[in-house]
């Protein structure tokens, strides 16, 4: 019962994902968005979700431990500096393919 609330490896991957993105697409580079930004933003959501999808896969994720990952991200998002639209879109995103991603390998199972 206890994993059930251990959210250790969410916490890394939603750590690092948003570590990531900020370093690579820094909030200040959306105030003004050009088509090199729009490539990079593309290129790093393409990552985030394919490493969300591997880590869905990889980690047994409950109904909690889905939540948590969302409400990490998107705070860590707007406390970075990130516009309101852009963290809300980006974390529905997130946790809908984290969702699929983990029924398809409950289904597996």
């Amino acid at each position: 019962m206890i994993g059930w609330f251990d959210c250790s490896a969410v916490d890394a991957f939603a750590d690092g994902a948003v570590a990531d993105l900020v370093k690579r697409v820094p909030p200040a580079s959306m105030a003004a968005p050009g088509k090199s930004t729009a490539k990079r933003l593309k290129s790093i959501n393409d990552q985030i979700f394919a490493r969300a999808e591997a880590f869905a896969r990889s980690t047994p994720l409950n109904l909690y431990k889905k939540a948590h990952l969302g409400n990490r991200v998107k705070w860590a998002l707007r406390e970075a500096g990130y516009n309101q639209e852009f963290v809300d879109a980006l974390t529905y995103e997130l946790v809908t393919v984290v969702s699929l991603a983990a029924n398809a390998r409950r289904a597996k199972s």
